[in-house]
């Protein structure tokens, strides 16, 4: 089972982002305050996990989270800023909407943006060892997930409902074919099969 806290006797805030790696669609990001003596055996890092366990952790993790909160950002902004500028903000703009201020948060990765008023803890692959990381995991990437599904709806033809924006061949291929989406990212590094120019 996963920690339940780096700090003991601190409010925690464990804060984790989806969606970096697409090439469509927004990044989102989660921040979640969990009781300091929370257990769930099941909770893990979102990508150890199926899309059912995730589906079935999120309204426990909501009820039982003390103060949760999901945002995004989108892809004309991940294009004006960078990605990884773009999965801070996503990350400042979830913490500002929790209800009960964190005296620490926890960032999964090795980098961040200092949030105003409240220092931080970058942790690596905090995801597979905070429950608040873990479960802020959870909900970014279930919370992107369905918000792909439903714009796929848009644009059927990039079947966002299966690849959810990665660099499918699939996925490149059909906008070979089609061009791209306002939902596309257009600074990323598009490697496009060259045998449909």
């Amino acid at each position: 089972m996963l920690k339940s806290y780096f700090t003991k006797g601190l409010r925690e805030a464990g804060c984790d982002e989806a969606g970096r790696g697409p090439l469509a669609g927004p990044v989102f990001a989660a921040a979640v305050i969990l009781p300091s003596d929370y257990k769930n055996k099941t909770l893990n890092d979102s990508k150890k996990l199926s899309e059912k366990e995730r589906m079935a952790l999120r309204p426990i993790i909501e009820k039982e989270a003390i103060a949760w909160a999901v945002a995004s950002c989108s892809a004309q902004e991940i294009d004006e800023w960078n990605i990884l500028a773009a999965s801070f903000k996503a990350m400042h703009r979830a913490i500002e909407k929790l209800n009960t201020t964190p005296q620490l948060l926890l960032i999964d990765g090795n980098r961040f943006k200092p949030y105003p008023t409240i220092p931080h803890q970058c942790i690596i692959k905090g995801d597979a060892l905070y429950m608040s990381i873990a479960a802020a995991s959870v909900l970014a990437k279930t919370y992107r997930d369905e918000y792909m599904e439903t714009i796929a709806k848009e644009y059927p033809v990039y079947e966002w409902q299966k690849n959810k924006g990665y660099p499918t061949k699939f996925h490149k291929t059909q906008c070979a074919k089609h061009g791209l989406s306002p939902y596309h990212r257009k600074t990323f590094n598009w490697q496009l099969p060259q045998t449909l120019f």
